[in-house]
């Protein structure tokens, strides 16, 4: 299995500069908006960059807040980790940090479960299938008995990825039912699995199995890189938002926060006319890089986006369930022993927690001057009938019941967020979920929700959608593509699909 594929989508082009004056405006300024607003601006396009909100990045985004004292620091949306296989956020990166010198690898990220349950992914090797066998022949939760018990044929389906055999035979199906069908022992499917289906914001019992397959795939069987993943020394907006707005202004990209897209129309002496917070401004290129309401309300507001199946395929789109992210400054500091992020399972809804005044300097800075620590939990797929009050008290009672030396520790500050923007995987929702190009010339999708011709995920999945649609909305002007990075694209016994040049980007 070669170690990563390079891939030219839709297909190779010889210029490195548009011919002739192209103008684009990209919605959305998270990670998929500037990927296509820096593939398209270093190819010699206008660029006009619109977010609504007052601060770039999304999802990954980060603004300033003032604790009570009055001492400033960055705020975020929760814990985000930078996989070694994220190839295309890398080269997003690289334009700012060619090292990625702001990165810090973590030893480990261990899985804690009730009982003092442990399961770590140091030392494994990095080449499937060696990753999966040490792995299963090392956990405390599977014995040999319990190997038998296994359901073989349906664990195979881990190591045949194919994209569109696995979603052609998975789609219909659970997430946790095909779980279900593993036959795995309750302690090891807990320790396992439930903290990596978690991971994607959506519940198993309506997660797609063919997307948790596709993950698994992604992150674990087909992963040459290992599970070890890195982390931001810094606040993300000033390790990547500031330096990338920086970049953006340097290749000419103007870019306006507290700008909205709410309408696209036929341009009279360009393609389109979109409004952008009210005023009309005509592109040859749109890329609409918006969260799923956000889209769906573009165009529920553009009757000249006409076509029946795109708007029938952006209407299907859904949420999943909220998550939470409690930032806590502690007067207490944890055990020496402690890691800077660990994964939770199986009390309550608690999914992670994050130490970092381990591994950020404005953190830890905080922590010289103070003591105690700082302290993140995280719970990725919250219950929606749960109250705040209820979800604050859950997670607290399993924090401690994890790392019970803060029992009883005091909240000289806090910040809790509950946010409902993560797209949905639900079940037969793959064939219809709309892909990169759309039946409009000129106009293309990127987000995390957009279905795309690689595995991948979250932080991954934005930027590779975003290059893509610069690829896409390119290719009528011959200009060389941004390469597309992906690891193997079917598994160990996956089949090799035939593939047409259109297939390739859908």
């Amino acid at each position: 299995m070669s170690a990563r594929e390079r891939l030219l989508l839709p297909g190779p082009g010889e210029r490195d500069q548009v011919p002739a004056p192209v103008s684009a405006v990209v919605a959305g300024g998270g990670l998929a908006g500037v990927a296509a607003a820096a593939a398209l601006a270093e190819r010699g396009v206008s660029v006009v960059l619109a977010e609504r909100e007052p601060f770039l990045g999304g999802r990954a985004g980060a603004w300033t807040d003032h604790l009570a004292s009055g001492e400033p620091f960055e705020m975020e949306r929760g814990f985000h980790a930078f996989f070694r296989q994220y190839y295309n956020l890398q080269a997003l990166l690289r334009r700012i940090d060619p090292e990625l010198s702001f990165l810090e690898p973590l030893e480990d990220y261990p899985i804690l479960g009730p009982g003092g349950q442990v399961e770590s992914f140091s030392g494994l090797p990095n080449t499937p299938p060696w990753n999966v066998v040490a792995l299963t022949r090392r956990t405390p939760t599977l014995g040999l008995r319990d190997l038998m018990g296994v359901n073989g044929l349906a664990a195979l389906e881990m190591l045949r990825y194919e994209r569109h055999r696995t979603y052609g035979r998975h789609d219909d199906r659970t997430a946790s039912q095909y779980l279900d069908s593993l036959r795995f022992p309750p302690d090891a499917r807990r320790m396992l699995f439930d903290v990596f289906a978690h991971s994607f914001f959506n519940p198993e019992e309506a997660m797609s199995a063919g997307e948790l397959l596709m993950m698994f795939h992604f992150y674990f069987s087909g992963n040459p890189e290992g599970l070890i993943f890195d982390v931001s020394r810094r606040p993300f907006s000033k390790s990547i938002w500031g330096p990338l707005e920086a970049y953006l202004a340097g290749m000419g990209v103007d870019v306006r926060t507290r700008c909205s897209l709410s309408k696209i129309s036929k341009g009279q002496e360009k393609r389109w006319s979109v409004l952008l917070d009210g005023k009309a401004a005509e592109a040859d290129l749109v890329v609409l890089a918006l969260t799923v309401p956000g889209l769906q309300e573009v165009v529920a507001q553009s009757p000249e986006l006409d076509d029946p199946g795109f708007r029938r395929s952006v209407k299907g789109l859904a949420l999943t369930h909220p998550f939470a992210v409690w930032r806590l400054w502690l007067d207490r500091a944890p055990r020496p022993d402690r890691t800077p992020f660990v994964g939770t399972t199986g009390v309550g809804c608690l999914d992670n927690i994050s130490l970092y005044h381990l591994f950020e300097d404005e953190s830890r800075s905080w922590v010289d001057r103070h003591g105690g620590s700082v302290v993140e939990l995280h719970a990725y797929a919250v219950d929606p009938g749960m109250s705040e009050a209820e979800v604050r008290a859950d997670m607290m009672r399993a924090f401690h019941v994890f790392y019970p030396e803060f029992e009883g520790a005091g909240v000289i500050e806090e910040r809790y967020l509950l946010r409902r923007d993560c797209p949905a995987f639900a079940l037969n929702s793959y064939r219809d979920r709309p892909g990169v190009p759309t039946p409009h010339e000129g106009i293309a999708l990127a987000g995390d929700f957009v279905r795309l011709p690689i595995p991948s995920a979250l932080m991954e999945r934005a930027v590779a959608s975003g290059f893509l649609a610069a690829n896409h909305l390119l290719a009528p002007q011959g200009v060389r593509p941004e390469p597309i990075w992906s690891i193997p694209r079917r598994g160990l016994f996956g089949r090799r699909p035939v593939e047409t040049a259109e297939s390739r980007m859908r």
